[in-house]
């Protein structure tokens, strides 16, 4: 386990990833399954600010200004499960934050892609070990949601609509959530039915979210905004080993090769091995030991 500097913040991010398994019984082909991964990480604060993280329409930005710099991941820790939910890799998760941070001392960052479940459980789990958290829902998740209701209003080779994505995504970057609400909410107002599919889902998300899309406080306290850094994992954790092509696993095999890849990339494979060895020893030896005692 490593310790971040004193002074800084940490943050942890929770995702979830699916590969195929084996079937069953009475399965479908193409089934996949569900894995879950968090990534506990220290950092320093680095404020930015709406520009920094989009540019204006129009190039209003300033082309000899170097967008300000975002807050780097340090001492990453992973975590992951295929056969255990999301509420033990959570606490998990929770433990190796504390493991850092045992006094609570520090400012506790939760970034997320915004699942109801997973908020429920992440904020249960902090109620019973009374810590403060901030949770913050992926930027780029919401990004997705605003593309989806720009095509309910632009053609798919309208070049206005990355325009409409970009003054929305800075208007909510500057805090700006029920603006944003009711200004789409206004520009649809002419759209009926099938059409207006992707604007009513980007309202009914953001509204949902948004005690959670506070993006101009976390700007200028410094903190992350998007979940680069569990994506990352998922490619590598998960992608690369557990969905390439013709694989089929069942739940103990995968179990086993996503917890073992996790602890290598941790950088704990010397110590695992050296305790796996010792027990190995034990579970061999220790009868003979005990009858000759």
């Amino acid at each position: 386990m490593r310790s971040g500097p004193a002074g800084g913040r940490w943050r942890w991010s929770v995702r979830t990833g699916r590969f195929r398994t084996r079937l069953a019984s009475g399965e479908k082909n193409g089934r996949k399954r569900m894995a879950t991964l968090a990534c506990v990480y220290d950092t320093e604060p680095a404020p930015r600010r709406p520009h920094d993280i989009i540019a204006p329409p129009g190039g209003s930005r300033s082309a000899d200004r170097t967008p300000r710099p975002g807050p780097r991941a340090m001492g990453k820790w992973l975590t992951g499960s295929v056969a255990e939910g999301a509420q033990h890799v959570i606490a998990a998760a929770f433990d190796q934050a504390e493991a850092r941070d045992p006094g609570h001392r520090r400012t506790w960052v939760v970034l997320v892609d915004g699942a109801r479940h997973q908020l429920d459980l992440i904020q249960a789990e902090a109620a019973r070990r009374s810590i403060a958290i901030n949770i913050i829902v992926d930027l780029v998740h919401v990004l997705e949601y605003l593309w989806g209701a720009a095509w309910c209003l632009h053609r798919k080779d309208d070049p206005a609509a990355e325009s409409w994505v970009a003054v929305h995504a800075l208007a909510l970057l500057g805090g700006q959530v029920a603006r944003t609400i009711t200004t789409i909410t206004s520009q649809a107002a002419d759209l009926t039915g099938t059409r207006r599919h992707g604007i009513d889902t980007c309202l009914e998300y953001l509204t949902a979210k948004a005690a959670y899309l506070h993006y101009d406080q976390a700007l200028e306290a410094g903190w992350p905004i998007a979940t680069g850094v569990i994506e990352g994992a998922c490619r590598h954790l998960v992608a690369d080993r557990l969905d390439i092509a013709g694989s089929r696993w069942g739940l103990p095999g995968a179990e086993a090769v996503l917890t073992l890849r996790a602890v290598q990339t941790n950088g704990d494979l010397e110590p695992y091995l050296r305790y796996h060895s010792h027990q190995e020893h034990k579970r061999t030896y220790q009868a003979e030991y005990d009858l000759t005692a």
